[in-house]
């Protein structure tokens, strides 16, 4: 199988979920035995270059990254396309496509994200001209999608403050989002959901292909005894990458509960994970008992000395990765209700859910020290997850959808 997989940018080094799926799942298909070949913006890391092979399993991987200076965010106002695939339609990556699809044929054409959406037309054009790549089979087009994006850009634009131009803004891109993805949906013939959730989303939209769910694997460190004593501080952990607007208005509303609650009863909250440094140093100003800690080499020292693993995201749709690696590192974990999607836990006996940011604050402080809960909880949910999110299994399902199609 030989299949040309479009996305935004190369997922190396893996700093956050787009990255880690993108990434993951690109190494899983291709050790099934197939050749993808990967279209992306190159990111500044010199540890791959454009051109560069890697073998994984039976197939290999070619990286074709194409040095692009970014346009800036303003410039998608005036553009038919949504802001997140617009960074990508520039003239090299436009150049650098048509060489791709000049050099097929290929079975698949995965679109990775709507991030790459900027390329339907292209894409369709092309089929067009060349309608049968192979005797009796075109191509295949595949919508590998990361979230609904319709509904999350609508719920972000809704949320969002700043003041009336901002959020006349983010109502117009979210606008064009829902355009462009029931455009890709209509085109694709298979398109992959992260959640149950999303895929009956996109089951709703008239004219939908066949959805498949697909939900990551996980790579990380697994502790399958962890035992939660008194010894360990009385401290929460948030981890994620806090360098989007749905991520930092998440973290924001949280914190403005949480910390306070946190202050007067002598607990800690420590938020891992990058972030735009302006927006640390705003929200960090204000906080007495949070700590920021910004991007670290690796997060499993952080997670070794907290008690309790919080997802607070009302916004931003999705799987969240973060979750495997608090299950399989032994944290238990407390969340708002519905922000665990795709994941096999469950409350009361294998995590914490709660209806707002308040409650879950509350919550979180009577659980930390109640620690027979917080060990039931934490090896309740290993189990649920164990033997359930692994990666060479999502190469399999990818590569036959793609060949079912």
């Amino acid at each position: 199988m030989r299949c040309l997989w479009l996305t935004w940018v190369d997922p190396v080094p893996e700093h956050d979920g787009q990255k880690i799926y993108s990434g993951r799942l690109i190494g899983a298909l291709a050790a099934t035995g197939a050749e993808v070949h990967v279209l992306c913006a190159a990111n500044g890391d010199p540890s791959r270059r454009d051109g560069e092979r890697e073998t994984r399993g039976d197939g290999r991987v070619v990286w074709h990254r194409v040095a692009h200076d970014q346009p800036p965010a303003w410039a998608s106002v005036a553009s038919p396309l949504p802001h997140i695939a617009h960074r990508s339609a520039v003239p090299a990556m436009r150049r650098r496509l048509a060489r791709a699809l000049d050099d097929g044929p290929w079975d698949g054409i995965v679109f990775d994200g709507l991030n790459s959406g900027w390329a339907l037309g292209q894409v369709r054009r092309a089929q067009q001209r060349r309608p049968q790549p192979r005797p009796g089979r075109p191509a295949r087009l595949v919508y590998i999608s990361h979230n609904h994006e319709t509904s999350m850009r609508r719920g972000i634009a809704a949320r969002a403050d700043g003041g009336a131009l901002r959020r006349a803004l983010l109502h117009q891109d979210a606008l064009k989002v829902g355009l462009l993805e029931r455009r890709v949906v209509r085109a694709a013939d298979l398109v992959t959901a992260i959640t149950p959730e999303d895929a009956m989303r996109f089951e709703r939209q008239e004219g939908a292909p066949l959805v498949r769910v697909l939900p990551p694997g996980y790579h990380g460190r697994r502790l399958p005894e962890r035992h939660i004593t008194r010894d360990l501080p009385r401290r929460a952990i948030i981890v994620g990458s806090f360098e989007w607007i749905a991520k930092q208005m998440n973290l924001q509303e949280f914190l403005a509960e949480a910390d306070p609650l946190f202050a007067a009863a002598g607990a800690e909250i420590e938020v891992v994970g990058a972030g735009d440094p302006g927006f640390f140093r705003r929200i960090g100003a204000g906080l007495s008992a949070t700590r920021l800690v910004g991007r670290v080499e690796s997060v499993a020292p952080h997670l070794d000395e907290a008690r309790i693993a919080v997802v607070a995201e009302r916004l931003g749709g999705g799987f969240k990765l973060k979750v495997l690696d608090y299950v399989f590192n032994g944290l238990p974990v407390a969340a708002l209700d519905g922000s665990v999607a795709g994941t096999p836990l469950s409350p009361p006996d294998s995590m914490l859910s709660f209806a707002n940011h308040r409650p879950l604050a509350e919550g979180v402080l009577a659980a930390l020290d109640d620690l027979d809960l917080l060990n039931r909880l934490q090896a309740s949910a290993y189990r649920a997850c164990s033997g359930r999110f692994d990666w060479s299994d999502r190469g399999r399902e990818l590569a036959a959808s793609i060949a079912a199609s």
